[in-house]
């Protein structure tokens, strides 16, 4: 019998495929359907303190291999997504979920965690470190030495699971010394990876979004290749406590099987997601499940991480 379940930072989950932050979680609603699907679990729209309206519209574009986007962090605000969650836990005990938060400064992070920390959630917390699209403020994930502050700081107290979200990184020295900070720390697990930041979609003769004169965040296929990477790179360099969560380019239960031939243990749906809505998940489940019955497989961890090179 081919299973998909899985395990991340020491829950079970019935399914690995799951939502991207960012899409279909950004109210209750959406999320009860996410809930309610074929996908192992859900992430919440990455929270910050206060309820944010984000940028300008349009802010999103699907375009013919993907999507742009630069939302600006649009989210109802922390306690409305710990609210739901701390209700839900009471509803369905047995699920996990996962909880994205991002501060707009190192306070307002800390603020948010300790704020995660004093609560009864018990379910997995992932630290946005990857946000492309706020105008003026650089991702921190790219700032090595403010990652390092950070993550120090923020394990002097917080005791709940804890993973992140990350851009792409693009040097074989930066996957060195991304590896080498989140080693030193009791990390759960790395998302790899938010969309390419600072990307540019034309029609005619105009940009296709409004903020930052187009500029925003490629996803979709023009990523897979990236995340693929990235996924395998840190495979490869994280100690095998710190799980990886798989994201970017998944259309296909093809493209799910090769996150995890790289080394995923979850994956997560964010354009294909956007735009094919809940179908996707049962689409992408059967096609990785024939993938894996074809080839013998019974159960993810038969292949995970197991990439063949060429000698």
């Amino acid at each position: 019998m081919v299973s998909t379940k899985t395990v991340l930072g020491g829950f079970e989950f019935d399914n690995c495929l799951m939502n991207a932050a960012g899409v279909w979680c950004m109210t209750k609603e959406e999320l009860e359907e996410v809930k309610d699907s074929v996908a192992g679990t859900f992430v919440t729209k990455t929270a910050t303190l206060d309820y944010r309206a984000g940028n300008p519209e349009p802010r999103y574009q699907n375009v013919p291999l993907g999507s742009i986007n630069s939302m600006g962090l649009p989210n109802q605000g922390l306690t409305y997504y710990l609210d739901y969650l701390l209700e839900l836990q009471e509803r369905e005990p047995e699920r996990t979920f996962f909880l994205s938060l991002v501060g707009m400064s190192p306070n307002e992070t800390h603020t948010i965690l300790k704020q995660v920390e004093a609560s009864n959630f018990n379910g997995l917390v992932e630290l946005n470190l990857s946000c492309p699209n706020v105008p003026g403020k650089p991702q921190i994930a790219y700032d090595f030495e403010m990652t390092e502050q950070i993550l120090s700081e923020v394990f002097q107290y917080f005791t709940k699971p804890l993973g992140i979200k990350l851009p792409p990184y693009f040097d074989i020295v930066h996957f060195d010394q991304a590896a080498a900070i989140f080693n030193q720390f009791p990390l759960r697990f790395v998302n790899c990876v938010n969309s390419i930041g600072n990307g540019l979609y034309i029609e005619d003769e105009s940009v296709v979004i409004k903020p930052k004169n187009g500029f925003g965040g490629i996803g979709g296929e023009y990523i897979k290749p990236t995340a693929l990477a990235n996924v395998h790179a840190f495979y490869q360099r994280l100690k095998p406590e710190i799980q990886i969560i798989g994201t970017g380019g998944v259309l296909t239960g093809r493209d799910a099987f090769e996150h995890i031939l790289c080394g995923a243990s979850m994956v997560q749906l964010g354009t294909t997601l956007q735009k094919e809505g809940m179908e996707a998940f049962q689409r992408i489940t059967e096609e990785l499940k024939a993938i894996m019955a074809e080839k013998g497989y019974e159960k993810l961890a038969d292949f995970r991480g197991k990439l063949q090179y060429i000698d």
